[in-house]
């Protein structure tokens, strides 16, 4: 679009008389039609743009909801599902840079929706492995598979165990282990989240600029604002669609689910996973039909057509190179916009603000994508509640809460017309008092359950001694068992043992989940035994646990909304204060930057660090180390909430020096306007202006996808 300069002049205030020129001689019904056609046109996109905002972001949080599924499916531990998560991170630097700089030259809307595609094509790809290996095995002994034979597991023959209800093992061939087929298929799932990165790439960076670009200037941060929320129904229905899919057996549909003998509340439990993702491939497909459709450029606002910045940006973008703005409205070749690719690259890493900003952000997203991601697994284990319970509980109380904080920042912004600098201070505020509030769960977790030579000893004093050393024991001396076994009941005393056998029982009646154990000398020389029964399955949580749960969540609740504010206002400063060509660069180059530094290492690191919490892990068929089965309560506690804490307050840190930054320059825009009068084309200077020259400052922050972390 041509922009004459003559014309360039006569829109920063709403007080200005403007001279009359070609364009008062529009009739006002082409005037009102034109509008209409605007407003009809950002309309359409902003709710398409929602739509793919809600898909995007349920397959997303419908990955988080399955993490602890895939890890035991597919025996494997934290620190390797960090990987998988990190993945979709990866898919996303691939290309972050070359689609939020080109792509902003080309057809967005059509961009956006090839990116949906692809990201159908990943979620897709997750579920294959459930269609390719074989049903999933769990550990049972004999005495609780459907069999109403009495066996004795403390005397049981240890090499006639079969490993699942379902299947006999052949895990013996030779002299060596055949290799069970499947067990690396959680390489597919890992290739269909890089997949998902690469197509979500454009829907941000393009998507928010389509808006800012064609959107009425104070109609933006609301709309940016509503996009944000309708954002949040996503990971909303994505946690609750886990919630259902974790009820439901994995090999649901593929077996006699009468012959199942382990219970959702089951540790080696593992849901439909796979399910989800079907819904979510579906989703994504029909999210993307509507920008084939779209225009590449729809009409710009009266208020902005003539401009070739906004109101706001025009006082602090230095106008040296004005007359490139013209070439950046014209189809440039490729070659062209590539020399400009370091020329711009410089311009955004120029300004201290902005390297500032990045800093603080990146910190900040290494706490909130580590503490997010490893949520459920956290709660699962904290308060021994099951994967269905946490996702519904996630779902149903935690989203809502951050969907009414973004709003809230939204309206915030457009009620208080808050600008770059009001912006700074209510990011930074809503930081620093939600890491105040997320001190508090530091009291409110759940001591370690009693597992008999795990957490206690067998005669029920704290263990000494090694932690595998100690589960053996007298009581149980004259059984052969396997320490590598993991298929815990409950004595009668209180006291979860890892196996039948190692509890010492020498008799068993009744068959799969209704399995009684009988004189287990084990549990009857705890000493608080009455007497030596045990049934299948972990004991329960103290009683202060489900109390102590709900104080969780009602904290959990208010910190993710506080966090959750500065959601809007940190899209509003980056977009107001970078020159309008270099938006969607600015835009790529941030979220480049959270994703290689934050979004990929912060879950691996993340599950490194809650794998060394891990009491109990799980075997392989094959040999190995699987899954973990049971985590120290107290040291995930402190391990995970404490590198949450002491990432989010390095952060604030430089948030805090980014605000100086911001003031400084405040005071010096302030002086030089001062000391050289006025600099734009207004015959006065009103309260508006004033705020304005305030807030455009600084390119500053950005918070990509904030409502789906956490």
């Amino acid at each position: 679009m041509e922009i004459s300069s003559k014309e360039n002049t006569h829109f920063f205030s709403n007080n200005t008389v403007l001279p009359v020129d070609r364009s008062s001689f529009k009739s006002e019904s082409s005037a009102s039609k034109e509008k209409q056609s605007c407003c009809g046109g950002i309309k359409i996109f902003l709710g398409a743009l929602s739509f793919v905002y809600f898909a995007k972001a349920l397959s997303g949080s419908y990955l988080k909801s399955t993490i602890t599924q895939i890890e035991r499916r597919f025996d494997i531990p934290s620190s390797l599902v960090g990987v998988i998560d990190g993945s979709f991170e990866i898919g996303n630097l691939l290309i972050i840079i070359l689609v939020s700089y080109f792509g902003a030259k080309l057809h967005r809307p059509r961009i956006i929706g090839a990116g949906c595609l692809i990201m159908s094509a990943g979620t897709f790809l997750i579920a294959m492995p459930q269609f390719f290996m074989g049903r999933y095995r769990y550990e049972r002994f004999p005495s609780t598979i459907n069999s109403t034979v009495s066996i004795s597991p403390c005397l049981q023959d240890k090499s006639q165990t079969p490993l699942s209800a379902l299947e006999k093992s052949q895990a013996k061939i030779n002299a060596g282990c055949e290799k069970e087929a499947g067990s690396s298929m959680w390489i597919y799932v890992l290739l269909g989240n890089l997949l998902r990165g690469i197509g979500e790439t454009p829907i941000q960076p393009l998507g928010i600029t389509y808006i800012d670009d064609y959107a009425v200037e104070e109609n933006a941060a609301l709309y940016i604002g509503c996009v944000q929320t309708a954002a949040i129904i996503g990971p909303i229905f994505g946690f609750l669609l886990g919630s259902l899919c974790a009820k439901l057996y994995v090999d649901i549909g593929f077996v006699d689910l009468d012959s199942v003998t382990i219970s959702p509340k089951d540790v080696q439990w593992v849901g439909a996973w796979w399910l989800g993702y079907l819904i979510a491939g579906v989703i994504s497909v029909l999210a993307g039909i509507p920008f084939w459709f779209l225009p590449k450029h729809l009409p710009k606002p009266e208020s902005r057509k003539d401009s070739s910045t906004s109101s706001e940006q025009s006082k602090f973008i230095i106008e040296e190179n004005k007359d490139q703005h013209i070439s950046y409205q014209q189809q440039a070749k490729l070659a062209e916009m590539a020399k400009d690719f370091l020329p711009s690259l410089k311009n955004l890493f120029g300004n201290p603000v902005y390297i500032l900003y990045l800093c603080a952000s990146i910190i900040q997203f290494n706490s909130l994508i580590g503490m997010v991601t490893y949520k459920p697994k956290y709660i699962e284990q904290q308060y021994g509640q099951t994967s269905s319970k946490t996702n519904f509980v996630i779902g149903l109380i935690n989203i809502p809460a951050v969907a009414f904080g973004i709003f809230s920042g939204g309206l915030i912004m457009k009620k208080f017309r808050i600008g770059v600098l009001g912006a700074a201070k209510l990011s930074l505020g809503s930081s620093f008092f939600g890491y105040l509030l997320l001190l508090s769960l530091f009291a409110m977790g759940c001591e370690n359950s009693d597992v008999a030579g795990l957490t206690v000893s067998y005669h029920g004093t704290k263990p000494m001694t090694d932690y595998e050393q100690a589960l053996f024991s007298e009581c149980n001396s004259g059984c052969s068992c396997s320490k590598n076994d993991w298929d815990p009941i409950c004595g009668e005393n209180g006291v979860t043992y890892v196996s039948a056998c190692l509890a010492g029982c020498q008799a068993s009646n009744g068959s799969g989940k209704n399995t009684v154990f009988f004189n287990c000398s084990c549990v009857g020389t705890f000493e608080s035994s009455q007497s030596s029964s045990a049934v299948v399955g972990p004991c329960q949580k103290g009683n202060e646990c489900p109390k102590r749960f709900l104080y969780f969540l009602v904290i959990s609740v208010i910190t993710s909304y506080t966090l959750s504010v500065g959601g809007t206002p940190g899209y509003i400063l980056l977009l107001r204060c970078i020159k309008p060509h270099l938006k969607s660069f600015a835009l790529g180059i941030y979220t480049l930057a959270i994703r290689v530094l934050a979004g990929i290492p912060a879950p691996v690191y993340f599950g490194v660090a809650i794998d060394t919490t891990c009491l109990k892990w799980g075997s392989k068929r094959c040999g190995g180390r699987g899954a973990c089965r049971l985590y120290d309560s107290s040291a995930l506690r402190y391990v995970y909430l404490g590198l949450t804490l002491v990432l989010g307050t390095v952060s604030i840190f430089f948030s805090v020096a980014v605000l100086w930054v911001l003031r400084k320059r405040s005071s010096l825009q302030d002086e030089t306007l001062s000391a050289n009068g006025e600099r734009g084309t207004c015959g006065t200077k009103s309260r508006k202006d004033h705020f304005v020259n305030s807030d455009q400052l600084i390119q500053s922050t950005y918070w990509p996808e904030k409502e789906t972390r956490l």
